[in-house]
């Protein structure tokens, strides 16, 4: 009896993996919530790892793996850290850093760090071979509004983008801002307003170079005018950097 228990479960399990996406993490919580089965699903899941059928990425995480004439394919970032990016159904971080750098076109670098904005920090953590840090996000982090917060960290981190230049990020960040309507440009400044002042001064400068001085003018408003920012090479590209103090 308890081996055809056993026999059903695995079954159960193996049926719902096979419908799974590649990639896709799951944990034993994903199958069943009675207290007392729990056992059962984890060595079910323990015994497939073995087969090869799945993988461990850590502790009680694990995934389907995608195999190529390469090798294995690891998960997505954002699949490796989505339970640190929502809970209970309300997004609580986003995916910030080098990942969004080679996503938005500033370097064609991958890192083994996955960087991730929270309001709450907390102390780094490993998973695989990823080294998991956080960057602390002062806004309310929304759906809407998490480009634009990614954006603002590549800003506020342009001296630490690997593989780039100050001048060559500043030439992208006018690209990706010119495809903004008026109203994401307004709330990119709001945004903003929570970030370092030589964030806020560069954004600034940008947006003059862009024709809006306008709607950069809380920004301006936001500065101490004596204050200088050391942006080195950010004048080779915008004309506007002499008037923002960044030097």
């Amino acid at each position: 009896m308890e081996f055809r228990k056993r026999m059903k479960i695995a079954e159960y399990i193996s049926s719902t993996i096979d419908r799974l996406p590649k990639g896709y993490i799951f944990t034993y919580s994903d199958f069943i919530t009675e207290v007392e089965k729990k056992e059962a699903v984890i060595k079910a899941l323990n015994r497939m790892v073995a087969s090869g059928k799945i993988a461990k990425l850590s502790k009680g995480k694990y995934y389907k793996p995608e195999s190529t004439p390469f090798g294995r394919l690891q998960p997505s970032q954002g699949q490796v850290v989505k339970d640190l990016l929502e809970e209970d159904g309300k997004i609580t971080g986003y995916l910030t850093g080098y990942s969004i750098y080679n996503q938005l076109g500033l370097t064609t670098q991958v890192s083994s760090t996955i960087q991730i904005g929270k309001n709450q920090i907390r102390p780094n953590l490993k998973r695989e071979r990823y080294t998991i840090s956080f960057v602390r996000q002062k806004n309310t982090i929304t759906k809407d509004n998490i480009p634009l917060l990614q954006l603002l960290d590549a800003i506020r981190y342009v001296k630490k983008i690997p593989d780039a230049t100050i001048e060559g990020s500043c030439r992208r960040f006018l690209a990706i801002i010119k495809g903004f309507s008026e109203k994401e440009i307004n709330t990119l400044v709001r945004l903003a307003l929570k970030y370092p002042p030589a964030t806020r001064a560069l954004l600034g400068a940008l947006l003059e170079q862009m024709g809006q001085g306008k709607l950069a003018k809380p920004l301006l408003e936001s500065l101490n005018p004596i204050t200088k920012y050391k942006i080195p090479g950010a004048g080779s590209t915008l004309t506007t950097a002499e008037k923002w103090n960044i030097v």
